[in-house]
C-alpha cells in the first residue's frame, strides 16, 4: 500500500487530494505548511510519495523539496503549479521533483500521475538484491544498471530517480542521439502531458551533479536532442 503525504495549505484541495489517493487504496498523511511538512517527512517511515504545493507558508514549496533532496532522493515528489506559472515547473524540477502537475487538475490525472512514478519509486526502494549484475565503466564513471547507482572517483553521485532514467537510457545508447520526444515516451510515459523543458531542466541538473563541463559526458544534438559520449 503506498503511503502519500500531501503538503498543501488550501484545506480544500489538501482534502480532495487526501480522497482521491484514499480512494485509490493509499494511506495518506497531510501537512498544511511546509514546515509541517519536513517534520512529518523525517519522522514518518516509509513515505512513498509527497504532493508538494509550491506557494506554502513559512519556507515555500521549492524550499521543502531542496531540503527532502539533500537527506532522500529515492521518494517521489510531484509538485503543484498554478496553470500561468511556467517558471515554477522549471524550479521545481531544479531542485529535485519528479514530476509537476497544474491546478486544476482531476483526480484521474493525479492517479496516473503518481502511479507512473511510484512504479519507478518502487523499483529503488524495494531491492532486495546487492548483487551486481550490470556495470558500465566509462572513464571516471561507474554506473551500475540494477542498482541505480552512479560513482565517479569513488564517491557516489546522487540522483533522484528520473535523473538516473535519463543517464540509463543515453549511457545504453551511447553514440546514438536520443531525442527528447523519445525520452518524455520512454522515461515520462505516452500519457505524459508535459513540454520539451522537463527533459532539458532534468539533462541541466545531471550535468551539473557529474562535472563542471556541461557536455563533458552529454553532447546536445541541436534541433535532435541528446547523446552519451562519455570518455
Amino acid at each position: 500500500m503506498k503511503k502519500i503525504l500531501i503538503v498543501e495549505d488550501e484545506k480544500a484541495i489538501r482534502e480532495f487530494i487526501e480522497k482521491s489517493f484514499q480512494i485509490s487504496g493509499c494511506t495518506t498523511l497531510c501537512a498544511k505548511d511546509g514546515i509541517e511538512g519536513l517534520e512529518i517527512f523525517k519522522s514518518e517511515n516509509g513515505i512513498d510519495m509527497i504532493i508538494l504545493d509550491v506557494m506554502l507558508p513559512g519556507i515555500d514549496g521549492f524550499t521543502v523539496c531542496q531540503k527532502i533532496r539533500e537527506i532522500d532522493d529515492t521518494t517521489g515528489i510531484i509538485m503543484l503549479t498554478a496553470k500561468s506559472q511556467e517558471e515554477d515547473k522549471i524550479n521545481g524540477l531544479t531542485f529535485g521533483a519528479d514530476d509537476y502537475i497544474v491546478k486544476p487538475f482531476s483526480p484521474k490525472e493525479l492517479i496516473a500521475r503518481a502511479n507512473s512514478l511510484y512504479r519507478k519509486v518502487s523499483i529503488m526502494k524495494n531491492k532486495t538484491s546487492k548483487q551486481i549484475e550490470r556495470e558500465i565503466n566509462d572513464g571516471d564513471l561507474k554506473i551500475l544498471l540494477d542498482e541505480k547507482i552512479v560513482i565517479k572517483d569513488s564517491k557516489d553521485i546522487k540522483l533522484t530517480n528520473t535523473e538516473f532514467e535519463v543517464v540509463s537510457l543515453l549511457v545504453q545508447n551511447k553514440g546514438k542521439t536520443i531525442t527528447r520526444d523519445y525520452m518524455l515516451d520512454k522515461i515520462w510515459g505516452s500519457s505524459y502531458i508535459g513540454s520539451y523543458k522537463t527533459v532539458d531542466v532534468n539533462i541541466l541538473r545531471i550535468r551539473k551533479k557529474l562535472d563542471l563541463d556541461s557536455e563533458k559526458y552529454i553532447k546536445t544534438i541541436r534541433g535532435r536532442g541528446y547523446q552519451w559520449k562519455g570518455l
